[in-house]
């Protein structure tokens, strides 16, 4: 029937979800404690993922990328996060911030000249957009709380200020930065080596600690105008389609680290024995058990529905909200509860769940806080209801 999705996988999804599992389990599982350990980043498994094409995921074959359908991708970005948060939100910030923003709002001459490079991992995108007293809320406000300016001087544009939160900000060669112009908020394409342009100090976090955030600081930062996105004062909306993307792939996360919580859990529950048989027979457990796969397939559904209609070209950005805050919110429980399924085991960071559990917080937080799209949420139901939400 038209309009609703099938469940069932093409043979070239479970293809290429088959592939995904098993660069995951070889090159991201085996050193994801060790990494978030030393808070190192996944270097080696970024460079291998370039050369799966992962990193080129969305991108079309003419640029290099796997040209993969948005599911596919939001497969890719769900199994990563099974095994490390870390990586797949590096790999996101990279594919449906940085690339895709090139991809819909460059022009011929910008697409060819960055996204061959992405796809090939010799240029990591990253995307600064939050500001130190000015986050999400700045693109509700028509980019007038950014507080970085973007000065028109001959064939050039010069950029001034600070951005916070800059995720990839310590291995980007490529940088979309907004700032307020002359006509509102901009978007531009700054390479990691233009002048004025100076990485700072790596935000230190509860979790995603294989991941950088970062502090990026423009003084009399000179750039082409010709590297701005899209028309001038374009820049909010380049930033709204940004953030509905990543708002999927950051749900597809809470999907990943949600159900491999389960597993986990699941199998410890089977193992551990108490009162002399294993807690996988004790009421108690059972009932985190069933709450959480309930909660689990639920959110299955609405990540593989909304990747869906970014595939067909149907509006999405509720769904995307829909996504996000259910997501965290699964993402949150489900690290909880099976943490003290494992009971003392699970709060020890020898064990994966205590990395699970501090990486599943970030997810309420980053790409825009739940609140934010519960929002968004309210806006579109009472729209219809001609009540006009402000945040």
């Amino acid at each position: 029937m038209e309009g609703l999705m099938d469940f069932a996988f093409s043979e070239e999804q479970e293809m290429f979800l088959a592939m995904f599992r098993d660069f995951s389990a070889k090159e991201v599982a085996p050193q994801a404690e060790e990494l978030d350990h030393e808070e190192a980043l996944p270097l080696d498994a970024l460079r291998k993922a370039a050369q799966q094409g992962f990193l080129g995921a969305t991108l079309p074959e003419k640029y290099f990328g796997a040209e993969l359908d948005y599911l596919s991708y939001v497969l890719l970005v769900e199994t990563l996060a099974a095994d490390s948060v870390s990586m797949a939100v590096m790999l996101a910030t990279h594919v449906s911030l940085a690339a895709m923003s090139i991809l819909e709002n460059g022009d011929e001459a910008q697409k060819e000249a960055w996204l061959p490079v992405m796809s090939a991992g010799e240029a990591i995108g990253a995307f600064a957009l939050t500001e130190p007293d000015a986050g999400s809320d700045a693109v509700y406000q028509g980019g007038s709380g950014w507080q970085t300016r973007a000065t028109p001087e001959g064939d050039d544009v010069v950029l001034d200020g600070v951005k916070s939160w800059v995720a990839n900000g310590e291995v980007a060669g490529i940088f979309v930065v907004f700032a307020r112009g002359p006509e509102g908020g901009d978007a531009f394409l700054v390479p990691a080596d233009a002048s004025g342009l100076t990485l700072g100090y790596r935000e230190p976090t509860l979790g995603l600690r294989s991941a950088a955030f970062n502090r990026l600081y423009l003084e009399k930062c000179r750039v082409p105008a010709s590297n701005r996105l899209g028309a001038p004062g374009a820049g909010v909306e380049i930033a709204r389609q940004a953030q509905d993307r990543m708002a999927i792939a950051l749900g597809a996360a809470g999907l990943g680290v949600a159900a491999s919580s389960l597993d986990v859990a699941s199998q410890f529950a089977t193992e551990r024995v108490q009162f002399g048989v294993p807690i996988a027979e004790k009421q108690a457990i059972q009932r985190y058990v069933a709450e959480v796969l309930t909660e689990v397939e639920a959110l299955r559904y609405l990540v593989y529905h909304a990747a869906w209609a970014v595939d067909r070209g149907d509006g999405f950005s509720r769904d995307a909200s829909v996504v996000k805050a259910f997501g965290a919110k699964v993402a949150r429980n489900a690290t909880n509860q099976m943490l003290q399924v494992l009971g003392g085991y699970g709060y020890m960071e020898d064990y994966p769940m205590a990395r699970k559990y501090r990486d599943a917080r970030a997810l309420g937080i980053i790409g825009g806080p739940t609140e934010l799209h519960h929002v968004r949420i309210a806006q579109d139901v009472f729209a219809k209801r001609d009540v006009d939400v402000v945040p």
